[in-house]
């Protein structure tokens, strides 16, 4: 009686095994089409482009920033856009000065009035491009003046889209 019992038992066996495999390897075949459909989206899905966007100081370097200035003396810097959005890219940069009333974040500035409007400019993919020298000066003495720079993205005349904003932080004496 043992004998057909462990007969009966081992056939159990053997069949929950075969099972088993059946089991693990439609796993294993579903894994690998998964696995595949990740590696096709990731290989046929373009790459998210971006834009740089920059302040340079007067020798067209980012760095050594002025901190300090005087009531009437022109600060002098550059600003920098390269466009790698794998698409052109039109867009106009606004200057403005501010003060400790003005509130920066990442949308455009807030109580910051406008000094300076650049007209539209149009790069390709992978061109940059760096503005001209721009002079800001200010009438008041005061701690944390701040020179704003907005990128803002243009559709023919129109803005389109708020892109970036960067900020040049003064303290001005007398």
């Amino acid at each position: 009686m043992s004998g057909l019992n462990e007969r009966q038992h081992s056939n159990k066996l053997e069949r929950n095994y075969k099972e088993f495999d059946k089991f693990l390897k439609l796993l294993l075949i579903i894994g690998i089409i998964i696995i595949s459909g990740f590696i096709a989206y990731a290989i046929f899905t373009p790459r998210q482009g971006y834009i740089t966007f920059g302040l340079l100081n007067s020798e067209k370097k980012s760095e050594n920033y002025p901190t300090i200035t005087a009531t009437g003396e022109n600060v002098t810097f550059y600003v920098s856009v390269a466009n790698y959005l794998n698409r052109d890219f039109s867009f106009r940069l606004e200057i403005l000065k501010g003060d400790n009333n003005t509130i920066i974040g990442p949308a455009p500035s807030e109580n910051s009035y406008s000094y300076l409007n650049l007209s539209t400019v149009n790069l390709h993919h992978g061109e940059n491009w760096i503005s001209s020298s721009l002079n800001v000066s200010f009438s008041q003495p005061g701690n944390n003046q701040t020179i704003i720079a907005e990128l803002w993205e243009m559709n023919g005349e129109t803005i389109n889209k708020f892109w970036e904003i960067l900020t040049l932080r003064l303290n001005v004496t007398s």
